[in-house]
């Protein structure tokens, strides 16, 4: 801190802190920057090839509304379980984050039930690109799904050792973050899907 004085007048300049930020945190918020710019690559890919005509008109699986619940019932979950672990009530949030798991695992066997339905569509992979693009889009959410389970069965771990309190809560805000994202990114893929077919 220094003093200025000019007369009467006294100037105080405090010492700037440095902006910073956990390494691991800010290399998820690239991570998440990365994941945006590639689905909004596809998702501007998609209505610029729809413009382009040999397109293939069809309904959208109805599970995928199923799955859309699924996935906003599991973030609601997951806030609530950070809430718990705020006030240090462990047993309340181990049975928050199963069931934040449990239906993550099922919001993905609801998108292989997708799958199955568009096959019973005659809508397949390889073919017409209105269905490349969906088996693509939602097979790659499903794939950050996968990894999203797999950082929070490690959440869970952490959590049945004791290294997860309200004073030590890193790992648990970096996850939640992360499981949000994608429940936001699947909402937003299926209103595209649903107002782009």
């Amino acid at each position: 801190m220094r003093d200025q004085s000019f007369g009467d007048i006294r100037l105080v300049e405090e010492s700037k802190k440095p902006l910073s930020m956990n390494p691991k945190k800010f290399g998820l918020w690239l991570f998440i920057a990365s994941a945006s710019m590639l689905f909004a690559a596809w998702t501007s890919a998609y209505i610029v090839r729809r413009a382009e005509g040999n397109w293939l008109y069809f309904e959208l699986p109805d599970i995928f509304y199923l799955s859309t619940m699924v996935i906003v019932a599991s973030s609601a979950l997951f806030q609530w379980a950070y809430y718990e672990v705020l006030h240090n009530r462990m047993q309340k949030v181990k049975i928050l984050i199963f069931s934040t798991a449990t239906l993550g695992t099922l919001f993905l066997i609801f998108q292989f039930k997708a799958f199955q339905q568009l096959v019973d569509s005659n809508v397949y992979l390889v073919g017409n690109p209105s269905g490349s693009f969906i088996y693509i889009i939602t097979g790659f959410h499903g794939l950050h799904i996968v990894s999203a389970l797999i950082f929070l069965f490690i959440v869970i771990n952490s959590v049945m050792k004791k290294r997860v309190s309200s004073q030590n809560l890193s790992q648990l805000e970096m996850c939640l973050t992360y499981w949000h994202y994608l429940g936001v990114l699947w909402v937003y893929l299926f209103l595209f899907f649903l107002l782009n077919r």
